[in-house]
């Protein structure tokens, strides 16, 4: 018995080793800024008059553009792959922007969304067309908003505003990685959904340090009291 169990030790702790290692090298790496000072949102307007900013969140950013139906498809793709993992997050929200006259679509997809979870971290924000590009040029991609001003694909900005991504150096021949096709389910659950469990894990490590921190602090108080 004791012979099976050594064999079995000696050959299943390297095979479980290498699958946790080679489950995503992003897991076990911060995820690359790469563009800081993106424009914040207050000059669009929200569906029911929230106040929406990227300041101390972390957000899913998307264009929905004017023919908002032609973007459903996206949505429920975000919905199912990124949001319904992770939106127990307290800072964690997905921001779609779309130009005004768009409200009433924008409701009725929040509505069928909402037929499948919780969708208060769903915020559906309204501009004119020189906001909506001036904020998409904030992101500095090699992207473009199409003449609905729609795109497939959506961002990862953190709380300090900056357009999170992959740098591609992290590993031989990746490319840089901007944003997300939402459009392709492959590219959500096998890229986007790494990336953003890395800076969700980022800033519970952070928060988590900051506690402890604070425990320790704390304790010193007490401690100069006594």
């Amino acid at each position: 018995m004791k012979k099976f169990l050594v064999l079995g030790i000696l050959f299943v702790l390297p095979l479980v080793a290498y699958l946790f290692f080679a489950s995503g090298v992003h897991n076990f790496a911060k995820l690359p800024v790469l563009h800081a000072n993106i424009e914040d949102v207050e000059n669009f307007e929200s569906l029911n008059s929230e106040k929406i900013t990227f300041k101390n969140k972390i957000t899913v950013l998307g264009f929905l553009g004017k023919d908002i139906y032609n973007k459903e498809g996206n949505a429920f793709n975000l919905n199912q792959k990124i949001y319904k993992k992770n939106h127990g997050f307290q800072d964690f929200q997905f921001v779609m922007v779309l130009p005004f006259g768009s409200e009433q679509a924008a409701a009725e997809l929040l509505d069928e969304l909402g037929n499948i979870t919780d969708v208060s971290g769903w915020k559906f924000l309204f501009g004119t067309r020189e906001n909506i590009e001036e904020l998409f040029d904030s992101l500095n991609t090699p992207h473009q908003l199409d003449e609905r001003l729609a795109t497939h694909y959506v961002y990862i900005i953190d709380k300090d505003q900056s357009l999170r991504g992959r740098d591609g150096k992290l590993k031989e021949n990746e490319p840089k990685v901007y944003g997300y096709d939402a459009s392709s389910v492959a590219d959500l659950a096998n890229v986007m959904n790494d990336d953003i469990k890395v800076i969700l894990a980022e800033y519970r490590l952070a928060l988590k340090k900051y506690k402890a921190d604070r425990s320790d602090s704390l304790d010193d108080y007490r401690d100069q009291k006594n």
